[in-house]
């Protein structure tokens, strides 16, 4: 069930719906593992001596967490980002290859766009938001080209109007300079605007720094967390639940 955090506006005084991508619509767990489970056998990497492939994902998870979170204060480059997570996650299992670290990144990203898994109820949710006149874009902190490749394969390019991305903005969420630039490219005020995603720190932070409402779609069904001394605007832990906001 949602919950109603803050009396900062009802559902009728949102015009723009900001949506984030990844971990929110786009499930990147699930495609991450299809994607990982696939480069598993087409580069023999039991044979390489990654013996269990379940520690393999779980571990390849961890390291990118750890790289996104660097990547988005800044201390290291997209490159780094993308070859790393495989070269320390290979070195869990003792094999230091750098050139097969990059090539493994590479084929990575050119297969985990055309994936096409959603967290459950997404068509649903954006059929009946565009229905009831919304006007819906994305905030995501990824590469231009592969979050547009993600959004066309799976779909759902045709119902974001304007989708802001963190290579395209030169800024990152939580920073209140992606945010501005999504509500000038859209032509957008902060109190008719809400951002509807699942990170706490990138998503539901960032939009406070922006005065702009949140939505904290708590996948995890976790405990509701406190940022900035207060909680999300709004905090659902389906999407079906948004129906109950807009």
């Amino acid at each position: 069930m949602n919950t109603k955090n803050s009396p900062s506006g009802a559902g009728s005084t949102y015009k723009h719906l900001f949506f984030d991508l990844d971990h929110t619509i786009w499930d990147f767990e699930a495609n991450s593992r299809l994607t990982l489970s696939e480069l598993y056998e087409s580069m023999n990497l039991l044979e390489r001596g990654v013996h269990d492939f379940d520690l393999f994902h779980k571990n390849y998870l961890l390291h990118n967490d750890k790289l996104w979170d660097r990547y988005r204060k800044g201390y290291i480059k997209v490159d780094e980002l993308r070859w790393k997570r495989m070269w320390l996650t290979m070195l869990d299992f003792k094999i230091a290859d750098e050139p097969m670290a990059r090539k493994m990144g590479e084929i990575f990203l050119d297969l985990l766009p055309t994936r096409k898994l959603l967290f459950p109820g997404t068509i649903e949710i954006l059929d009946y938001l565009v229905e009831k006149n919304y006007q819906l874009h994305l905030i995501t902190n990824g590469f231009e080209k592969t979050q547009h490749s993600k959004l066309q394969n799976s779909g759902l390019d045709k119902y974001f109007i304007e989708v802001i991305t963190s290579e395209g903005s030169n800024s990152l969420k939580p920073h209140k300079e992606i945010f501005d630039y999504a509500l000038q490219r859209t032509n957008a005020k902060p109190e008719q605007s809400i951002m509807i995603g699942d990170s706490i720190e990138a998503d539901i932070l960032g939009a406070m720094n922006a005065g702009i409402d949140q939505v904290h779609v708590n996948h995890l069904t976790t405990e509701p967390e406190i940022v900035n001394g207060k909680l999300p605007t709004y905090t659902v832990y389906t999407l079906k639940e948004l129906e109950g906001i807009f």
